[in-house]
């Protein structure tokens, strides 16, 4: 089993900034994807950002310019730097991490509890 622990929300003012990390372990041989997504209330899950095993990222038109995702490969960990917050980023952030199971070497996609982002003055 993969075990993802998010951290990192928390409220924010308005043009503020929050750092999300989510760390994976467990039964891991290699991490091909690692993203973000989010859930507002009444609303469906979102693609934030994703960042793939070569390094190369791709963004939701929303977070362009304001948020950067990286990877620390050796920690197995996947970060969100959040600039520039609006109000409607308020949501739940979900990591989502996808790679290989040692001994087998079978696919897996895990998510993270999520961690609750609050952009309000």
């Amino acid at each position: 089993q993969v075990q993802l622990a998010e951290s990192g929300g928390g409220l924010a003012q308005p043009g503020g900034s929050l750092r999300l990390s989510c760390a994976a372990s467990g039964n891991i041989f290699s991490i091909s994807h690692m993203g973000w997504y989010r859930q507002a209330p009444g609303k469906q899950r979102e693609l934030v950002a994703t960042i793939s095993e070569d390094g190369t990222t791709n963004y939701a038109d929303s977070a362009k310019g304001r948020f950067a995702i990286s990877r620390d490969t050796a920690e197995s960990t996947v970060y969100l730097q959040m600039d520039s917050l609006k109000p409607e980023g308020t949501a739940v952030y979900f990591c989502d991490v996808g790679g290989q199971h040692s001994g087998d070497y079978g696919f897996f996609t895990s998510w993270g509890q999520g961690t609750q982002v609050t952009v309000s003055s």
